[in-house]
């Protein structure tokens, strides 16, 4: 039970070619979350980071929501130097994982939920995780990078049961997994699909002032207060 657990906080279980292949390929989706305490709020929060991407045949990519399946705002983005990779850091009191995987129409879907549990006696509380959605081997025969590309963000795969049978995706979890599906066709990806910037960071992005360390803190502890 104990490495159960800690796989799904990991994400999707991939094996280890899998894992070399994503990287010879030169995309990096950092499925794990954390922990994290925030000494002036005296509270834990949830950290993930959006990111991932796609060249070709393949793609991964991580976002997250709210618990009610919509978009959550995120402490700032990340410009990085290369594309395919980290996109924005998110934090929030309770995250849900939104992780897909694609190898040209085949996809795989995990949806997880991640919260900090209980805190006994002043130590460091469990991090909570509850597994929301497992898709295997879903289908979506479009091409949504090359001659479909006009329907990307507006469909999602198809998931089956062992048996063969339609697997019913929450609802509330449709327009994330819509974004996430444009995410792994999106060849060279280089911003977010579903998080957004917060209003403190848009406020200074409009104004042309850069965002500092300290400024950043201070936007964290108003956004998820």
């Amino acid at each position: 039970m104990k490495q159960k657990r800690f796989s799904d906080v990991l994400g999707l279980r991939l094996s280890r070619q899998a894992l070399r292949v994503l990287k010879e390929r030169g995309i990096f989706a950092h499925s794990s979350v954390s922990l994290e305490h925030q000494h002036l709020a005296k509270r834990y929060v949830m950290r993930g980071l959006e990111s991932g991407g796609a060249v070709g045949d393949l793609g991964r990519y991580v976002t997250f929501a709210r618990d009610d399946g919509q978009a959550i705002e995120c402490l700032h983005p990340v410009e990085a130097i290369g594309v395919n990779g980290l996109h924005a850091v998110v934090l929030a009191p309770a995250l849900v994982r939104v992780e897909m995987l694609r190898k040209e129409r085949t996809y795989e879907l995990l949806i997880t939920q991640h919260w900090p549990g209980e805190v006994s006696d002043g130590k460091r509380p469990l991090l909570q995780t509850k597994v929301l959605f497992r898709g295997i081997h879903g289908r979506l025969e479009l091409d949504l990078s090359g001659k479909n590309k006009g329907q990307a963000g507006a469909v999602l795969p198809t998931f089956y049961s062992l048996a063969g049978e339609e697997i019913t995706v929450p609802k509330r979890f449709h327009e994330a997994i819509r974004a996430i599906t444009k995410a792994v066709n999106c060849i060279g990806c280089s911003h977010c699909h579903f998080s957004g910037a917060s209003k403190g960071e848009r406020i200074r992005v409009e104004n042309g002032v850069p965002a500092s360390q300290n400024s950043e803190a201070n936007v964290l502890a108003s956004e998820v207060a």
